[in-house]
């Protein structure tokens, strides 16, 4: 008897040692949306199958949200089910802030996805998948889910290895700030060795106390190509006796794990910030009239390293920058100003482009553009006894923008739009009218405040009173609205806040139009003559798949906005 235990238990070391030396071979598939490029994510579902790894992992962003409609929520779920049906190994899921949003995108995402935090072991390595999506630091991740996650790391603290997966990358802002990471100090405390987030759509990584932590690019969701040189990708992951390896992989490119730190992501992020200041930009007149103007530049080396470039401008026919070029030595960690002038003779956009190479590493230089700083007028007459009855009648209604552009500065495609601004003391006035040659095909289906209205027929305004806080406000033809408050330069927005207005609208044979009034109150401001807040607009036109828009690109950054002044 005591043979046969023997020979027993040097069977099962065997295969305990077998199954842990066994490599593990995985392949983790960034963020689909955020903008959601056609065909890609297929293409990178199509690769993996034919590499056949043990299983895939998600960081998160499958499908895109956030949305209103549960019949629209569904078919988002089951377009990426489809998309992922080619896969023939295992998926293991992780929610991301466009997967769940609220309460009912979180029972979608259990009925097509599972649990939004759990955990697995293959061949002695244990993986963790937890829930970020509705938080934006870890300090805000609810004591359930840490205690959770705590609990589940005693109980498996002799796994060869602790792998976490979770959508956003906290400790991007928190370690590398120096700031407490809750989650960091968990994962140091029970022995963690990797980690990987999604949500950036661009590639970077960093050793932190031991701990592989591997931000995923974008498999698919809108992005730029990044310091890594590879604009979509995904990651291969292998385990064997060796220990981690981890590799970004797109077909024909290959990197390495360490190509792209966090610190020089850091680096570029604030080369991004502080490289290139306009001291002033370019005002553009109702009249779309600019005269010769100086724009004043300060430059900043934030860097160890020497910058030397020649500082150029990309510019059409439609405007002249002098000097043109303008060569640049700056040691480490010096600032230097200079002045160009500028002038438009014809259409605004494209506007002329800045470009200027800084040093962010050891040999690596990041090509920083920036587009002249344009601010164009819009003029907020004075309202006298108004009546909102989504007319424009009367007297104080003049001076509307009419000239709009393409998203990317082409001419405007749709119907023509007229936009009208005006005051009183507490409050301000929107009013818009919108030519419609099919009156008849007309979209507005939304009937519920803050459902998706920015998919129909409808007015946008950006309103940054303060420069600083953007309030966005959609109306569609019905006066259904959608807002919400935008902050840091559109790293924050508050959907919970909803203001308060009086709307009416108003059809025609050949047109739609609204008059809106917003009680200054709540936004923390009285109007003044002399004024000036930042402003951005748009009309989107469903039936043509069109946006038409008062400044572009329409961003969340006040600095890139328009001039509404209060006359």
């Amino acid at each position: 008897m005591k043979k046969i235990f023997v020979i027993l238990l040097f069977v099962c070391a065997f295969t305990y040692a077998r199954q842990i030396e066994a490599p593990i071979r995985f392949a983790i598939i960034g963020d689909r949306t955020g903008n959601a490029q056609p065909g890609i994510y297929e293409q990178v579902v199509s690769e993996i199958e034919a590499l056949k790894p043990d299983f895939v992992l998600t960081v998160g962003d499958m499908i895109e949200g956030p949305a209103s409609d549960t019949i629209e929520i569904n078919e988002r779920w089951q377009e990426y089910k489809s998309l992922i049906s080619a896969l023939s190994m295992p998926v293991y899921y992780t929610p991301g802030n466009n997967d769940i949003w609220d309460d009912v995108s979180h029972l979608f995402y259990i009925r097509y996805a599972g649990k939004p935090y759990y955990s697995f072991d293959i061949k002695g390595v244990h993986f963790i998948s937890l829930d970020v999506s509705r938080y934006e630091s870890s300090s805000e991740i609810p004591a359930e889910q840490l205690q959770w996650l705590i609990n589940d790391l005693n109980k498996n603290k002799k796994a060869r290895h602790t792998i976490i997966f979770y959508h956003k990358p906290f400790w991007f802002d928190e370690i590398l700030e120096n700031q407490p990471d809750t989650l960091h100090s968990i994962f140091v405390n029970h022995g963690v060795d990797a980690v990987f987030n999604g949500h950036f759509h661009k590639y970077f990584s960093e050793k932190i106390d031991d701990i592989l932590y591997t931000a995923v690019g974008s498999s698919g969701g809108g992005a730029g190509i990044g310091l890594s040189g590879i604009q979509f990708h995904y990651t291969w992951v292998t385990i064997d006796k060796n220990g981690i390896t981890i590799t970004p992989l797109k077909k024909n490119s290959v990197i390495t794990w360490d190509e792209v730190t966090a610190q020089q992501v850091k680096t570029v992020d604030k080369i991004n910030l502080s490289g290139v200041n306009f001291n002033n930009s370019v005002r553009i007149n109702q009249s779309m009239k600019v005269v010769d103007s100086l724009i004043y530049v300060k430059i900043a080396n934030i860097s160890d390293f020497v910058l030397d470039d020649t500082i150029t401008w990309q510019n059409q026919d439609n405007w002249t920058v002098m000097p043109k070029t303008l060569p640049v030595t700056l040691p480490a960690k010096d600032n230097y100003e200079t002045a160009f002038k500028v002038n438009n003779r014809g259409e605004l956009y494209p506007a002329p482009v800045f470009n200027l190479n800084f040093p962010y590493a050891k040999d690596k230089e990041y090509k920083l553009e920036k587009h002249l700083p344009i601010n164009r007028i819009a003029l907020c007459n004075k309202a006298f006894n108004p009546v909102i009855d989504g007319k424009i009648n009367e007297p104080f209604w003049k001076n509307p923008i009419s000239k709009l552009y393409a998203p990317d500065g082409g001419k405007m495609n749709g119907d023509s739009t007229w936009f009208y601004y005006a005051y009183d003391t507490d409050n301000l006035y929107l009013g818009a009218i919108c030519r419609e040659q099919k009156i008849e095909e007309l979209t507005a289906k939304v009937t519920e405040h803050d459902g998706a209205v920015y998919g129909e027929d409808c007015v946008g305004y950006f309103l940054a009173p303060n420069r600083d806080t953007i309030y966005q406000i959609y109306f569609n033809p019905n006066g259904v609205v959608f807002d919400q408050k935008i902050y840091n330069n559109g790293y924050y927005a508050d959907r919970e806040w909803n203001g308060v207005y009086e709307v009416k609208t108003d059809k025609g044979d050949d047109f739609w139009s609204i008059e809106a009034e917003i009680p200054l109150e709540q936004v923390g401001i009285r109007a003044e003559s002399g004024q000036e807040w930042g402003i951005n607009f748009r009309r989107k036109q469903k039936r043509l798949n069109s946006a038409v828009d008062f400044q572009v690109p329409i961003q969340y950054d006040p600095k890139t906005y328009g001039i509404l002044i209060m006359k």
